[in-house]
């Protein structure tokens, strides 16, 4: 049997647009070989790991993480409440700027250490993965940028799909990469 106009298909059910699904599960992929690929090294080296770990700013991951997590919300929020969804954006868009101002920080200070992507296995590891991450948060207030000139209720759904892609991968950045030995 096949569909007709008069029955919904199950991929008109997905918020926002399929592509946007096709590259959400693609980033996906791409943090997660990229974090299993620093669990197979961290595996072959968990003393030199824990130590160059020590070196990391636990304290602006864990801010990071917050202020992340707190503007996925926004997002959200953003979605759900048409009449005030540019106020809600500017919320998530403010916090992913504060993000990434931490992030700098966060990268400033290991430079000022003399620590860099060659240092070791896992600063290589930190600044591919936490990085490319970054690239995202960066590419999502774009997305929001855009999402304030031209709105629309799938193009907002898509959005905030987007950035709690972001959100997940950090979240799951955050403690495989800062916090578990």
């Amino acid at each position: 049997m096949s569909d007709t106009p008069d029955q919904p298909h199950v991929l008109d059910e997905l918020p926002g647009d399929l592509m946007i699904w096709v590259l959400i599960v693609s980033e996906l992929l791409v943090f997660g070989a990229g974090l299993l690929a620093f669990l197979g090294v961290r595996a072959m080296d968990p003393v030199g790991f824990a130590a160059d770990q020590d070196n990391l700013n636990r304290v602006a991951g864990a801010v990071n993480t917050i202020v992340l997590v707190t503007s996925g919300y926004c997002a959200a929020r953003a979605v759900h409440t048409a009449q005030h969804f540019r106020a809600w954006l500017s919320g998530a868009m403010a916090l992913g700027a504060v993000f990434l101002v931490v992030k700098w920080y966060e990268y400033a200070e290991k430079a000022r250490h003399g620590i860099g992507i060659e240092t070791s296995d896992f600063f290589t590891f930190y600044y591919l993965l936490t990085g490319f991450h970054a690239m995202h948060v960066f590419a999502g207030l774009v997305i929001f940028a855009l999402l304030m000139r031209w709105p629309s209720e799938r193009n907002l759904e898509g959005g905030a799909m987007f950035w709690h892609m972001v959100d997940l991968v950090w979240v799951l950045l955050f403690p495989i990469i800062y916090l578990v030995r």
